[in-house]
């Protein structure tokens, strides 16, 4: 029997793919139509990060801008050095190319 985990692994695989066909505006509809307001913050706000934590910005200058844990932050920084090459490379062509400019307001 597979572990639950395996399962939500072939779903997320399975949306990944659906989303890689889309054009950017079909796929904004997608996460807004499936995503709860929360959820899409909270998605927003963990992109934000990685995509500060590249342009060099400091782990306490992000929690000020952002509103968020030192935690989260280091998280973030984990993936960045140690996460799947194909993550480190889609944030840093976000990056690179000016794609992650977006303001994101936290929620207080």
């Amino acid at each position: 029997m597979p572990r639950p985990d395996a399962k939500v692994d072939a779903v997320i695989r399975e949306l990944a793919s659906v989303l890689a066909r889309l054009g950017e505006g079909a796929a904004y509809e997608v996460f807004s139509t499936l995503l709860t307001a929360p959820e899409r913050r909270k998605i927003a706000l963990r992109w934000k990060l990685v995509c500060m934590l590249e342009q060099g910005i400091t782990q306490r200058a992000i929690a000020t801008e952002l509103g968020i844990s030192l935690c989260k932050i280091t998280r973030g920084s984990h993936e960045l050095k140690y996460g799947p090459e194909s993550f480190r490379k889609v944030i840093r062509n976000a990056v690179g190319t000016g794609v992650s400019r977006g303001k994101i307001k936290p929620r207080r």
